[in-house]
């Protein structure tokens, strides 16, 4: 997926804020989230990682050593690998990089400037863009984002947002009409 200036901002609107329900592209891919604790908590947590890595992604100058993170949440920061503060992080975090482990197969925590670095607008293996995330339940969310129809796509960076924001279980991503998501949406106050 190719990201621009235009897709990134319009992305970064809709970490911020519930986009229009008539704005959706054809269909989107979900993640069915099942999280520990509140899920309205979980959905403002994600977003608080995802915000400052997207506006990056607006702003930033790629071709540095290293990206700016003092607007990363310091949690996010700790459980990722190169920063040697893991015991610091909240249980949710350090139960969620467990779960990330199982869940890919041993698959190692992400280095915060490499998890930062995806955002780049000319890094063509983030393949997808946040949609939306709705309240499923009072422990379960959808994670809706644009992957361009496709039903297989990149995204092991979000799959380590997700489970560090305290996710337990991820299922997805399935291929679903926008109007599922819109119904969703409209079905409920924004998270």
């Amino acid at each position: 997926m190719m990201h621009t200036s235009d897709s990134l901002a319009a992305e970064l609107r809709r970490v911020r804020e519930r986009p229009d329900a008539d704005a959706a592209p054809p269909v989107l891919s979900l993640f069915a989230i099942d999280v520990a604790g509140d899920a309205a908590a979980y959905v403002e947590r994600l977003r608080s990682v995802l915000a400052p890595a997207v506006r990056l992604g607006c702003t930033a100058d790629f071709e540095q050593e290293s990206l700016p993170v003092d607007e990363v949440p310091g949690w996010f920061a700790a459980v990722g690998s190169g920063f040697g503060g893991e015991e610091r992080a909240p249980q949710f975090a350090r139960a969620g990089r467990e779960a990330y482990a199982e869940h890919t197969g041993g698959g190692r925590p992400w280095d915060l400037q490499d998890w930062l670095y995806r955002f780049d607008p000319d890094e063509d293996s983030r393949g997808w863009e946040w949609w939306d995330a709705t309240v499923a339940g009072p422990s379960r969310v959808h994670v809706w984002v644009d992957s361009w129809g496709e039903s297989f796509f990149g995204c092991q960076d979000l799959l380590w947002a997700a489970f560090t924001a305290g996710a337990v279980r991820v299922a997805g991503p399935t291929v679903q009409k926008a109007a599922v998501w819109s119904a969703e949406r409209n079905s409920q106050p924004n998270p």
